[in-house]
């Protein structure tokens, strides 16, 4: 049972509030087909990405869905890697598989597997969150179904995001099942989970969250379900997977009051949970383009850090503003 706050205070001037739809950049073009691991890389075009391998890992409608893997040097289909999967934020309604695109190429390079999921959203799909939350625990299902042709270890797969990504990752590891999956054995629950300024509790109480909160008010009437149902902090229990979150004390669209619940509910529950709080710091805080990435490397050192502690990676971590600089470019 661990739960821990931390409080993390950098001499940056203060964010300007982020909206939900804010935190990714909207896709501008469809992925190419694409039906197997060995697929090609997906072209560089505006609101694509680039250098990866595109794989579908769910169907509804005549809608592909695909998560886009990143692959560490060396690896074989034969090894079994630790696996990182990001959900990206956008408060349900917009955002790309892109935000996370940094963080992946990081953590491939210390040799994970990672994947940046695209799901439904409702300015693209009219989907409700619950959708959302069924098209998240598909992705985790499918990486754990297709472990052993993509080379990771079924029993070490982290679930990751941001905002409204963040909910979708801790949805995977505490609610209920939302794909009506009725075939399948196994599992979507994650291993761990890594939260970026997460939604951790949809609640319709947000008194405390000022008036930036209204949209997400508004939001709430898309649910598909019952609050308490979507709600990761409504539905902690015994077995939560190990979890850290980092999050804006400032953040005024989730109360860091909401986080310190979370974890105080799954420390009861005799769950890990760890809280790291940046002062001064509001939504999206962490994303690579923010403060000269300077969030951007210290929430990755810490998450690396924590997957070391759960013995996912190995030796410190290297991310520095170097390997921002790096990154930035492959990803331009």
């Amino acid at each position: 049972m661990i739960q821990r706050f931390l409080t993390i205070g950098l001499s940056v001037s203060a964010l300007a509030p982020c909206a939900w739809a804010e935190e990714a950049r909207p896709a501008q073009a469809k992925a190419p087909d694409a039906n197997a691991v060995a697929t090609s890389s997906a072209p560089a075009e505006r609101g694509e990405v680039s250098g990866v391998r595109a794989v579908v890992y769910k169907k509804t409608g005549d809608r592909e869905l695909k998560l886009y893997l990143h692959l560490p040097p060396g690896h074989e289909p034969t090894d079994k890697r630790p696996v990182i999967v990001f959900f990206f934020g956008g408060g349900w309604r917009g955002g790309s598989a892109e935000q996370f695109m940094p963080q992946c190429r990081y953590f491939a390079s210390r040799g994970m597997v990672a994947a940046a999921v695209d799901y439904r959203v409702y300015s693209r799909d009219r989907a409700m969150i619950a959708d959302c939350t069924a098209d998240a625990q598909a992705a985790i299902r499918w990486v754990r179904a297709h472990a052993r042709e993509l080379g990771v270890d079924p029993d070490r797969i982290t679930a990751a995001g941001g905002s409204a990504g963040g909910h979708l990752a801790a949805a995977t590891g505490t609610v209920k099942d939302f794909t009506h999956d009725k075939k399948s054995s196994i599992s979507f629950r994650p291993n761990a989970m890594v939260l970026f300024n997460p939604a951790i509790d949809l609640s319709p109480d947000q008194s405390k969250a000022g008036e930036s909160v209204k949209d997400h008010l508004r939001i709430m009437s898309r649910m598909g379900a019952r609050p308490e149902e979507l709600s990761p902090t409504d539905n902690v229990r015994p077995g939560v997977p190990p979890t850290i979150i980092f999050h804006g004390r400032q953040d005024p669209l989730i109360p860091f009051a909401k986080i310190e619940a979370f974890a105080q509910t799954m420390e009861a529950a005799g769950n890990r949970c760890e809280v790291v709080g940046f002062e001064g710091q509001k939504h999206g805080f962490f994303n690579i383009g923010k403060s000269d990435g300077k969030y951007f490397v210290e929430t990755l050192r810490l998450a690396d850090r924590f997957l070391a502690s759960l013995g996912y990676l190995k030796g410190e971590p290297t991310i520095d503003a170097d390997m921002v600089a790096k990154l930035l470019k492959q990803g331009a």
